[in-house]
C-alpha cells in the first residue's frame, strides 16, 4: 500500500446532497393526528362507560386504516418529479406539489431536475508523449426526462460519472502535454460532447465538465520550472542587447548633432556642471573649453614646426655630405 502525499490526505472535495427530503411528513402528520383527536374526544366524552372499550376498540382500528390511508400523501418540491410506478410498471410522472400514491399498490421515486454536480475521482492518464498525469474534475448536468432516467439506467448519477471518466482517460490519452496544459477550453467542450452524445440517451443533458487540477511528477515540475526561467532569461538577454544597441545608435547620433553644432557640446557640458554641482560631496573644478581648443592648437602647431624642423635638418645633412665627395 502506497502512502500518499500530504497534499493527497489534506485535499478536501464538496459532497453534493443526494436524495429525497421528506416535505410531506407534516402534512401527513396533521391528516392524521386532527381526526384522530376528533374521533378520540367523540369516543371518550360522547360514550357512555360501558360503551367505551368496544368504541376505543373500534377506534384504534380506524386510527390504522386512516393511518394508513394518510401514508399515501407525498409533497414534491419545485425541482423535483416523481415518477410512480404502479405494481413495477410505469404509471406517470407527477410534481410538483401535493401527490398520492396508493400504498402498496403504487411506489414512488422522486428525481432532482436541477442541475447537479458530480466530483470525478482523481484520474491517472498517460498523455500521447508518456507523461503521467493525475486530473481532478466536476461534472455539471440535469436530468431532462425524469422517467428515463428511471427505466433505461439503472442509478443514473453512478453511471454518468463513470462515462465522464472513461471518456476523460481517452481525450487526454490522445494529446501531448503541451495540449493537455494549453488547451483546457477544448478539452473540457471536447468530453462534454462525448458525454452528451450517450446520455441523451438516459434522459440527461451535460451542462459542463470542468478539469478542476492537473497534477504532474515532481521531477517533471522542477524540468518545467528550468526550461521557464531559462526562457525568461532569455529573453531578458535579448532585451538587454536590443536596449544597448538601441542605446549606442541614440549616443552615435547625438555625437554626430554636437560634432556640427558646437553650441549643442557646449550646452550639454554646462548641464553635466548643472548636474555634478547639486551634490555636495563634489569638488568641481572650471576648465574653460576654449582654453582647452587653444591648446589642442598650439599642440599641433608645436608638432608641425617639429616635423618641419626635422624635415629641414635631414635635408641639411645630405647636402654637406655631397660637397665633402667632389672635394
Amino acid at each position: 500500500m502506497t502512502a500518499s502525499s500530504p497534499e493527497q490526505t489534506n485535499r478536501v472535495y464538496a459532497k453534493p446532497t443526494e436524495g429525497h427530503i421528506s416535505l410531506g411528513r407534516g402534512v401527513r402528520q396533521v391528516l392524521f393526528l386532527l381526526p384522530m383527536a376528533l374521533l378520540f374526544a367523540v369516543l371518550v366524552f360522547g360514550l357512555s362507560p360501558r360503551q367505551r372499550p368496544a368504541g376505543l376498540t373500534a377506534g384504534v382500528i380506524v386510527a390504522v386504516v386512516w393511518g394508513w390511508v394518510v401514508g399515501g400523501v407525498r409533497v414534491a418540491a419545485e425541482w423535483e418529479r416523481g415518477v410512480i410506478l404502479q405494481l413495477g410498471k410505469i404509471q406517470d410522472v407527477r410534481g410538483p406539489g401535493l401527490l398520492y400514491v396508493v400504498p402498496v399498490i403504487e411506489s414512488v421515486q422522486f428525481i432532482d431536475t436541477r442541475t447537479l454536480v458530480i466530483n470525478i475521482p482523481r484520474q491517472k492518464v498517460i498523455t500521447q508523449d508518456n507523461v503521467p498525469a493525475e486530473i481532478d474534475s466536476a461534472l455539471f448536468f440535469k436530468v431532462s426526462d425524469a422517467e428515463k432516467a428511471v427505466v433505461s439506467i439503472q442509478d443514473f448519477r453512478f453511471a454518468v460519472s463513470q462515462y465522464a471518466q472513461a471518456a476523460l482517460r481517452d481525450v487526454v490519452g490522445g494529446l501531448s502535454l503541451d495540449e493537455l496544459l494549453s488547451e483546457r477550453e477544448q478539452i473540457q467542450a471536447q468530453i462534454g460532447t462525448i458525454v452528451e452524445d450517450h446520455v441523451q440517451e438516459w434522459g440527461m443533458h451535460i451542462d459542463s465538465i470542468r478539469l478542476q487540477d492537473i497534477e504532474l511528477p515532481e521531477d517533471l515540475k522542477r524540468m518545467m520550472s528550468r526550461q521557464a526561467s531559462a526562457e525568461r532569461e532569455k529573453r531578458a538577454t535579448i532585451t538587454k542587447a536590443d536596449g544597448d544597441r538601441l542605446a549606442a545608435q541614440s549616443l552615435a547620433a547625438a555625437a554626430q548633432i554636437m560634432e556640427s553644432n558646437p553650441i549643442a557640446l557646449e550646452l550639454r557640458t554646462l548641464q553635466s556642471i548643472d548636474g555634478l554641482g547639486a551634490s555636495p560631496s563634489n569638488t568641481v573644478i572650471l576648465f574653460p573649453v576654449e582654453m582647452s581648443k587653444t591648446l589642442e592648437v598650439l599642440r599641433n602647431r608645436a608638432g608641425a614646426l617639429g616635423d618641419e624642423s626635422r624635415g629641414s635638418a635631414g635635408a641639411g645633412g645630405q647636402g654637406s655630405g655631397g660637397d665633402g665627395g667632389d672635394g
